[in-house]
């Protein structure tokens, strides 16, 4: 009876043990999302090359003002640090013992002036008396050299005149040019001369010169690019410096080419140029050092990508190339020029290819992805974004 009973309810225990071990089973999980990255769709095109180096700031002109008498300096007249005018009286030295130099020799002239109208004179009265014997022909030719020496005794006389003129004028030292006069290096009073250090510096302002130094190898590199004097000529003609101002910011003025120097530094390795920049507003002194950039080249038709989507693995980099069904490929590249945030690729990429450049910190081959467009975009190369010179050191003055 027992028996019966057990066989009976097999079933209905054996159905509810499978129920409660299906209940325990845990159901699979649903596939992962593919990964959400932005991407840029490589473009060839030109990309300029912009070069960067430390610049001096000095004058157009710059003149030395130094005393050309000796004596005690009468006066400073002129303001430091102001605008003089070409012709300006800076500083005046004490002109009496000059004034009484000049009396001496316009007295001497007057003297000797009179002693060669006599001699004339005398030269006048002899000749015919001579000539009908009443006098002899030696005493003619002492009249005649007479004369002769007072001609010439007048001449050293008018030159002495002016000597002493041009001392007197030299007591009143003026500005040659238009310009800033500087910090005045002598008082009143100082015992001045020729060979004494200078009194002041009057620098012309507008335009200035930036100098700096370039490579010898950029030198040769640029040489080699416009190799007659007309590309040379043609290609400086249309350069245009940026200034960078000790503050970072950028002067808004254009510079252009000057010179280039005629040798190579053999202490440095380097070349010095120069350009000019306008400075109307008087906003760029002497002394001052700036940064000075140019375009120094184009890359036609270069591949372009920012930075961030670029991974470096010691030696090499790779960026990650959304391929075909949106599948990661892992590709290494070769860089070249970097250009302000972005990077100039060389070799690995082609046009219309797809690059992470947001996103790509977890990504490894084979991934897919779900794409979508960058947000900002690689930006323009451009004078923001300068290689340096190996020579980007203070140009020599």
């Amino acid at each position: 009876m027992a028996k019966d009973v057990l066989h009976a309810r097999l079933p209905a225990v054996l159905a509810a043990a499978g129920a409660l071990l299906a209940g325990c089973e845990k159901k699979a999980p649903p596939p992962a999302p593919p990964v959400k990255v932005q991407f840029i769709t490589v473009t060839p095109r030109d990309v300029p090359i912009y070069r960067e180096w430390i610049g001096t700031l000095e004058g157009n002109v710059t003149a030395q003002i130094r005393a050309q008498v000796t004596g005690y300096l009468k006066s400073q007249d002129y303001v430091e640090g102001s605008v003089v005018k070409l012709g300006q009286l800076l500083f005046e030295v004490d002109p009496r013992p000059f004034q009484a130099a000049l009396d001496q020799a316009n007295g001497r002239l007057a003297q000797d002036q009179a002693q060669y109208g006599k001699t004339q004179l005398d030269v006048k009265r002899y000749t015919p008396l001579a000539k009908d014997g009443a006098m002899s022909q030696e005493e003619l030719d002492d009249a005649i050299q007479a004369d002769l020496a007072a001609a010439a005794a007048l001449k050293s006389d008018q030159a002495a005149v002016e000597t002493a003129q041009l001392n007197l004028g030299f007591t009143r030292i003026i500005s040659p040019i238009d310009g800033i006069a500087g910090l005045a290096l002598a008082q009143v009073g100082d015992l001045v001369t020729p060979t004494t250090p200078v009194l002041t510096s009057v620098s012309t302002l507008d335009p200035m010169r930036v100098y700096f130094n370039v490579s010898e190898q950029f030198y040769l590199e640029h040489r080699r690019k416009f190799v007659t004097a007309e590309e040379r000529a043609k290609h400086q003609a249309g350069l245009e410096f940026d200034l960078i101002l000790a503050d970072g910011s950028v002067y808004p003025l254009k510079g252009k080419f000057f010179f280039e120097n005629r040798q190579v530094d053999v202490n440095t390795g380097t070349i010095q140029l120069a350009a000019l920049f306008p400075n109307p507003q008087l906003m760029l002194r002497p002394g001052g050092y700036a940064r000075i950039r140019a375009e120094s080249d184009v890359l036609h038709d270069a591949l372009v990508v920012p930075q961030r989507a670029v991974t470096q693995l010691q030696s090499s980099y790779e960026v990650n190339v959304v391929g075909e069904s949106n599948k990661i490929h892992v590709q290494a590249v070769k860089v070249g020029e970097q250009i302000g945030p972005d990077w100039v690729i060389d070799s690995g990429l082609h046009p219309n290819d797809r690059i992470v450049a947001e996103g790509a910190q977890k990504l490894r081959e084979g991934v897919t992805v779900d794409p979508q467009p960058y947000q900002q975009g690689p930006t323009q190369g451009g004078p923001y974004s300068p290689k340096q010179d190996q020579s980007s050191s203070s140009g020599a003055r």
